[in-house]
């Protein structure tokens, strides 16, 4: 007798709010995401170039203006060091929200991609909760501080230097060269201020950037960012951590639900939610009647869902929705830390 032939195990489907999700159509849809992500990612890499190029060219027109006049030229290139000032904060905004995007993308190449090359197959645990968080609450991955420090310190650093060695020598040049510092020092007046002043505040306002590229230099939280954050044993995928970023996660909740129907509002929840219950018998303190108290624990997405089937189940129920500063067990942080 020939063995029947053996049926391959039924495909995974995933089901929440009413949906229906196999694994191979949730790879296609992270496939799909993933180069919208980049697509993005690359729209703001090709602002920030903009940018820059606005830096460069007025840079090269306010230089190229001020040595072909002969009186007052200076002025220009100590306007144009406030307006390479103000396209370095466009920058360094615009920096921010392409860190955003690109965070996404660096999550989904270390803790998804990546983890199919190194088999089995094991995300880390918490990589799908900060990919949820961002999408849910995108915040910034990068202070401003770090935005600008990293921006100064690639390009705009050596702009200020161009432009201030450029004014020293439009201020010695023109319109003839000076014979002495006294007369240099006179050139650099602008109106009321003495040259003095005018070369203090000048030396204090580049010198103050230059403190800033410097004591931004090991804020490294910037996906772009190649370097090493963290010790290189902790990086390995061994430990399945996701060691990129801090890990995030949506806010944990606990639930309380006071019923007078605790099996059928518990069997709801655990067929619907996937959730675990856990029933503690209560007592109301005017009425005296009894009632069954409901223990679940969520995240900030599900509270929409868990008040739904309530309602549905017991109109009549109460439901207490405290914060929980952390949940660990099946489906949240796992309890032992080397998962």
């Amino acid at each position: 007798m020939d063995n029947p032939q053996q049926q391959p195990p039924p495909e995974p489907v995933w089901t929440y709010r009413g949906y229906k999700l196999r694994s191979s159509e949730f790879t296609t849809a992270m496939v799909h995401f993933f180069r919208a992500e980049v697509q993005r990612a690359n729209v703001w890499r090709q602002r920030l170039d903009t940018t820059t190029n606005w830096a460069v060219v007025t840079t090269g027109a306010a230089i190229s203006f001020a040595f072909t006049q002969e009186q007052g030229s200076h002025i220009v290139i100590l306007l144009n060091i406030l307006l390479v000032t103000i396209f370095l904060i466009m920058e360094a905004r615009r920096y921010r929200y392409y860190e955003l995007w690109a965070s996404r993308v660096r999550l989904m190449e270390t803790d998804f991609y990546a983890a199919m090359l190194v088999p089995p197959f094991h995300p880390s645990p918490d990589w799908a909760e900060t990919l949820a968080e961002s999408l849910l609450t995108p915040h910034f991955p990068i202070s401003i501080w770090e935005a600008t420090g990293r921006r100064l310190r690639r390009n705009y650093l050596w702009i200020y230097t161009i432009v201030g060695l450029s004014w020293l020598a439009n201020l010695w040049l023109m319109p003839t060269p000076v014979n002495d510092m006294a007369h240099f020092i006179e050139r650099a007046g602008i109106g009321g201020l003495s040259g003095q002043i005018v070369l203090v505040l000048v030396a204090v306002y580049l010198s103050l950037l230059s403190i800033l590229a410097i004591f931004t230099l090991n804020l490294r939280q910037a996906s772009g960012e190649v370097l090493p954050r963290f010790n290189l044993p902790e990086v390995s995928m061994g430990g399945l951590k996701v060691w990129f970023r801090p890990a995030a996660r949506r806010q944990q909740l606990l639930t309380f639900i006071i019923t007078n129907h605790p099996d059928a509002v518990s069997a709801v929840i655990l067929s619907d939610m996937r959730r675990g219950v856990t029933i503690v018998a209560g007592k109301g303190a005017y009425t005296g009647q009894a009632h069954g108290v409901l223990m679940v624990a969520l995240t900030v997405t599900e509270i929409s869902q868990l008040k739904a089937l309530v309602a549905r189940t017991d109109s009549k129920a109460f439901v207490i929705v405290s914060p929980a500063q952390s949940v660990y067990g099946g489906g949240f942080s796992p309890l032992d830390e080397s998962q």
